[in-house]
């Protein structure tokens, strides 16, 4: 997975956590896809101040998932449906192959 998807991911499950100026400096270099200065200008920052902010910050997004993995177990669950998806679509009998896609989705929903 590419680093920038890694964050966003990471940014997605434990931004909660993060000083709201944390979240905000994050989402608008990782989702909104702004430049350092794009960033520093607004704020009233220097474009190093925000380039450090980033730096601690996937830091301690690093360690929250290092710590509670939550991300890593989010992709196993998807893998583990995908997987399931996959052998119910080799089941013959429509209504159980219906009743199990359907048990399927719901769960991939929940994640």
């Amino acid at each position: 997975m590419p680093k920038k998807l890694d964050f966003v991911m990471l940014l997605d499950c434990y931004g909660d956590l993060l000083t709201e100026h944390q979240r905000n400096v994050m989402e608008l270099y990782y989702c909104d896809d702004l430049s350092l200065s794009e960033i520093s200008t607004p704020l009233g920052i220097t474009r190093q101040a925000v380039a450090d902010l980033i730096k601690r910050t996937e830091n301690i997004l690093l360690d929250y998932e290092n710590k509670l993995g939550f991300v890593h177990r989010f992709i196993l669950l998807r893998d583990c449906f995908g997987k399931l998806n996959e052998y119910a679509d080799k089941i013959n009998d429509q209504q159980l192959k219906s009743a199990i896609s359907h048990q399927l989705n719901v769960g991939l929903n929940l994640l």
